[in-house]
């Protein structure tokens, strides 16, 4: 615990000042060593054209093996950075123990089934952990910090009018 006290300072000492770091921060389960991790690891994320192309430089990208006729399931490559695929998984884990977010929103929504099949749970955090890129390239490339965006239905079936202007936003 001591270490990792000494790892949070020091990344806050040396990245405070820059402005991905601060942008990585804002998003709920992203604290001072997964961000220095994320920095580390992936480097400047405007370099990515398209949020797939960073979820295949993670490993998270959907990969099928076929050959003729036989189509397998589709399951993430995990050809790209382990590293950061891991820091991703471990964000998305932190961030749905947080209070109300969109990530917990999702989780709840994707388990809603089940909720004690474990397969089910580790889908959810994969599905979780790729969101968490998602929203990485998505603040880092708009240069503006996390804002909380909830993706539920109504129960009417309808975006409720302030979700539309918000979502437009």
């Amino acid at each position: 615990i001591r270490q990792r006290n000494e790892i949070e300072s020091r990344a806050v000492e040396l990245l405070s000042d820059h402005p991905h770091y601060q942008l990585l921060t804002s998003v709920p389960g992203i604290g001072p060593i997964n961000a220095l991790t994320i920095l580390a690891e992936a480097g400047d994320l405007r370099r990515f054209n398209h949020h797939r192309q960073f979820l295949k430089f993670c490993g998270m990208d959907l990969a099928t093996v076929q050959s003729g006729l036989f189509r397998g399931r589709s399951r993430i490559s995990k050809y790209g950075n382990a590293r950061l695929r891991r820091t991703l998984w471990m964000a998305g884990q932190t961030a749905v123990l947080q209070r109300a977010n969109s990530f917990r929103d999702k989780f709840e929504r994707y388990i809603a089934q089940d909720r004690h099949n474990p397969d089910l749970r580790r889908k959810a955090y994969t599905a979780i952990a790729a969101k968490m890129a998602r929203t990485i390239h998505a603040v880092i490339k708009s240069g503006e910090p996390y804002r909380p965006f909830f993706e539920g239905a109504s129960p009417s079936g309808r975006t409720s009018l302030w979700r539309a202007v918000e979502a437009a936003c």
